[in-house]
């Protein structure tokens, strides 16, 4: 079953979003040193995504094209968690340890456990068929909010087992009711990054096609209300540190503190990078997926996951 309980009312922008806010210096005490200069950790990919961490720092991120799921120590170590993980997309780790993670290609949510074994946690029988499930976020309930546009099959090919693909939306699938979908965003164009804050009470969305990213606030029903236009910028992933910062991808990294003003940016070679994510053993590591290459920066700031 699906219900939309986000009302239609005008969208308010946030007090400090505005390009004018953007020549504002970069806050440098986010960097050590003044290091913004992410280190390539490998080049060995095809196209890779999802960037996750679990509770000791662990860094995860997927190889779409070459369906594999790597993981990255906090000891500096890279390796193969998942070969055929199933050409997934965003991750993100669940209250139990587990990798929730998107399978546009398969139109399903899947679940890695920590040995890598997967299963599914909404299928094609679950719900309504999914136009390709994108990007997610959980929270310490285990609430499961997620964004579901259509992109057209990489293959060329045409077929979609969706009709309605003019419906690209924000769904959220509350812990353990598999059968109680809810779209809570109906109104954007093609909804992609998703995060909420620490507390829950907040929640990020980045419409890429729109090239906006809104803030919602989260009724106690898990539900969203006062959105607000918080940057003019969409992203494929995003994240926030300690500080309530939003990172933003793109062709850089963009980084927005809680009012909505661009404060800094991070370069790579690399012109598409598409998610980023905290990890290490103290959280300040910022992985970067860009494409074939993936980077590492340490940071002066922790990430909240």
């Amino acid at each position: 079953m699906s219900c939309s309980f986000l009302k239609s009312k005008p969208v308010q922008a946030a007090q400090q979003t505005d390009s004018a806010k953007h020549a504002e210096p970069i806050d440098s005490t986010l960097f050590i040193k003044g290091n913004v200069t992410p280190k390539l950790l490998s080049n060995q990919f095809l196209v890779t995504e999802g960037a996750a961490v679990g509770s000791d720092g662990t860094l995860y991120f997927n190889d779409i094209n070459d369906d594999k799921t790597y993981k990255y120590s906090p000891q500096g170590q890279l390796s193969v968690f998942k070969l055929n993980s199933g050409n997934l997309s965003g991750m993100y780790m669940d209250p139990n340890g587990n990798l929730a993670a998107c399978s546009s290609s398969s139109h399903q949510l899947l679940m890695l456990d920590k040995k890598g074994k997967i299963t599914t946690l909404l299928g094609k029988n679950d719900f309504e068929p999914l136009n390709g499930p994108n990007d997610l976020w959980i929270n310490k309930k285990g609430d499961i909010y997620f964004t579901d546009p259509y992109y057209p099959p990489s293959d060329g090919s045409t077929s979609i087992i969706r009709s309605d693909t003019a419906s690209q939306r924000v769904l959220l699938l509350k812990k353990g009711q598999t059968s109680k979908v809810v779209t809570i965003e109906g109104e954007l164009i093609k909804p992609n990054g998703i995060v909420g804050t620490a507390d829950g009470h907040m929640l990020y969305i980045a419409d890429i096609k729109a090239d906006k990213t809104y803030r919602y606030s989260i009724n106690a029903d898990g539900t969203l209300k006062d959105k607000v236009v918080f940057f003019n910028k969409g992203a494929d992933g995003i994240t926030l540190d300690e500080r309530g910062n939003l990172y933003l991808t793109g062709k850089m990294i963009t980084v927005v503190n809680p009012k909505g003003v661009q404060i800094a940016v991070i370069r790579t070679p690399s012109e598409t990078i598409t998610n980023l994510c905290f990890g290490g053993s103290n959280h300040d590591v910022l992985l970067i997926t860009a494409m074939k290459e993936v980077y590492i920066l340490p940071m002066n700031v922790k990430g909240i996951e």
